[in-house]
């Protein structure tokens, strides 16, 4: 006689809070700007500081802060 097993099916995250998760996502969103987001708004930043060369990596890290603020 063969066995049959009733499959129980758990709903997923989505499934149970379809709000929250998708608030979620959309504050993770503007929390984790791309790469090209931060790339562009550094060198916004060094044009605004006059194109001086030899703080790149300042104005990555401002850049990146900026975003992850979401100015």
């Amino acid at each position: 006689m063969a066995r049959t097993h009733a499959k129980t099916s758990h709903p997923t995250p989505t499934q149970q809070m379809p709000e929250t998760t998708a608030r979620n996502a959309a504050a993770s969103n503007r929390t984790t700007p791309t790469h090209e987001q931060i790339a562009r708004r550094a060198y916004e930043i060094f044009l605004a500081r006059g194109a001086g060369h030899g703080q790149h990596e300042q104005d990555w890290a401002q850049a990146e802060r900026e975003l992850k603020l979401g100015r």
